[in-house]
């Protein structure tokens, strides 16, 4: 018997960064393709996923290289440097015979459709992944950001922000090895503890619309399934 759902439309995050593997930068393809597996299993269960993916895997290797770029330029090419990503995790799902839409907040009509919200959700009740690219389409406003609002226009269930360590912990996990990890905690007290797991403006977003946020290691293979089949792991910010 099918294991019940928590979750029937959620918004995941990935950071650029977690693409890059054990690279300096870029894209490891076997990271692509474990993340892509990894989505087609939680639409197999019939969960409707939306992705939004950062760029600093592609962003961070030019700003190692150039100096002197001003904030809104740097930004503007860090927005190019998520549908570099965008498309590369689209290829990967089509490869695999899934269905996809890629949204660009910023016209890229040529390989993009432009982000209109009832668009979306029609594809995502189709059962299409729809990847978001180009963050909010605005400088200053990080892909966290873009996240917490796309989910609040698609009226998901929760934002799942994919990391490299198995939730929300009291310290940095990967500084400290004595440190805890708390598997349930509230906004306000996340924000008393100073645990920014998210960038504020994204957890005020989320708080405001009460929108939990599901914090999980998306490096181990199978974890975004067991997530949504409530196997008990990560961690968990709600109201």
């Amino acid at each position: 018997m099918a294991k019940p759902l928590n979750y029937k439309r959620i918004v995941l995050k990935l950071s650029g960064e977690s693409l890059m593997g054990g690279q300096e930068f870029g894209i490891d393809p076997k990271i692509l393709d474990q993340f892509a597996t990894e989505i087609i299993e939680a639409s197999e269960l019939g969960v409707e996923v939306a992705v939004v993916v950062g760029g600093g895997n592609i962003y961070r290797g030019v700003k190692d290289s150039v100096d002197g770029i001003q904030k809104v330029q740097g930004d503007h090419m860090g927005m190019l440097a998520t549908m570099i990503n965008a498309l590369a995790l689209q290829n990967a799902l089509e490869s695999k015979n899934k269905y996809t839409r890629l949204m660009s907040a910023i016209a890229m009509m040529q390989f993009a459709e432009p982000f209109i919200r009832r668009k979306a959700i029609r594809h995502l009740e189709k059962g299409r992944i729809v990847i978001f690219g180009c963050g909010t389409g605005n400088p200053y406003f990080t892909t966290d950001t873009a996240a917490a609002l796309r989910a609040v226009e698609i009226d998901a269930d929760a934002i799942f922000k994919g990391t490299r360590v198995d939730g929300i912990y009291d310290s940095d996990p990967e500084k400290n090895p004595n440190a805890l990890q708390i598997p349930t905690i509230t906004y306000s007290e996340m924000l008393q503890k100073g645990l920014r797991i998210m960038d504020l403006t994204a957890i005020t977003m989320c708080q405001e619309n009460k929108l939990p946020i599901v914090v999980f290691n998306m490096n181990k293979p199978g974890n975004l399934k067991r997530v949504l089949t409530g196997e008990g792991i990560g961690s968990k910010v709600t109201m």
